[in-house]
């Protein structure tokens, strides 16, 4: 699951929200006429049309200056296995009912992630969702560059994804919300005025939703939080991650419930200690984990000696 929070894909999002809208119907502009057409969302509807999106998006602009920005967009981009589950589970007719009634619950997940007492739900905010059943080659793919596709060209694969444009004000029109405070508490007056947004627990909070949702069962290695972890410099969440990854793929059967229990409680905010696998894992009941150990520690020697390698030919 990719979650991203931009300004905007036309680049602006200080002005009318015109441009992007109209960018967003460029599916509706490319369907016969005789076909039907992809109206917008928004809680219980789902009749919207792109001009009342544009009106209340950019009506809801009290006392933001010229500099401010007046809305954000939020794209909800499953991966392919993903909706290919999707697919098996609820067929091709109810797979774009079940990603909006997803979408929509995000939206609950982003209105609760600004920590404020009226911001309770995706209902307090203005915001309109649109389907999308496709993604296009642009200017600065690989594929155009190297002259395999023509920008404009639509991507093969399963590409259905959701545009959300979401108001800077909540839906009274009073209250600025804006998700590129993430100050995390170190400004407390800041974010009780403004809202405080933790970007890492939005993507980690929706990732879940999607799997308690569709009771899909998510590899560690196809987590935000895996992804994260791999990222940073704790050595120690790395050899974590890796070692239960690890299990993950040479799991017995018996052995299953207490790797998903990890998993369930495991987050970016609390990684499971190595010596806690280790423990849990016991030589006796799993028999690959003194394997894994010892093959984890060959390549951590094998790097060691690379480093060594390395330093002594920079010095030559």
């Amino acid at each position: 699951m990719f979650i991203n929070i931009t300004d905007s894909e036309t680049g602006n999002n200080k002005a009318s929200s015109v441009k992007l809208v109209e960018y967003l119907e460029k599916e509706n502009k490319l369907k016969a006429n005789n076909l039907q057409k992809e109206l917008w969302f928004t809680g219980g509807r789902h009749d919207v049309s792109h001009q009342e999106v544009r009106v209340k998006i950019d009506n809801n602009i009290a006392k933001l200056s010229h500099s401010d920005a007046k809305f954000f967009l939020v794209s909800i981009s499953p991966s392919e296995k993903e909706i290919h589950f999707l697919k098996e589970k609820y067929g091709h007719d109810l797979l774009e009912e079940k990603l909006k009634e997803y979408a929509n619950s995000v939206m609950d997940i982003y209105a609760q992630n600004f920590k404020k007492e009226s911001i309770k739900a995706g209902s307090n905010l203005l915001w309109y969702g649109k389907l999308e059943h496709f993604r296009y080659y642009s200017n600065t793919d690989e594929k155009v560059k190297n002259g395999e596709s023509k920008t404009g060209d639509i991507k093969q694969g399963e590409q259905m994804h959701i545009q959300i444009i979401v108001s800077r004000k909540d839906i009274t029109n009073k209250i600025k919300l804006s998700p590129k405070n993430n100050s995390r508490g170190k400004n407390a007056k800041h974010s009780a005025k403004f809202g405080q947004f933790d970007n890492l627990s939005f993507k980690e909070n929706s990732e879940n939703l999607f799997d308690q949702m569709f009771e899909y069962q998510r590899e560690l290695k196809d987590t935000i939080l895996f992804s994260v972890t791999m990222k940073n410099d704790k050595v120690d969440d790395k050899k974590s991650l890796e070692l239960l990854n690890q299990i993950g793929e040479n799991l017995k059967e018996s052995e299953s419930e207490k790797y998903f229990e990890i998993l369930e409680n495991a987050s970016l905010e609390n990684i499971p200690l190595f010596e806690d696998i280790v423990e849990i894992f016991s030589f006796e009941s799993l028999g690959i984990l003194n394997g894994l150990l010892s093959s984890k520690q060959d390549r951590y020697e094998d790097n060691k000696n690379e480093t060594f390698k390395r330093k002594r030919n920079r010095l030559l």
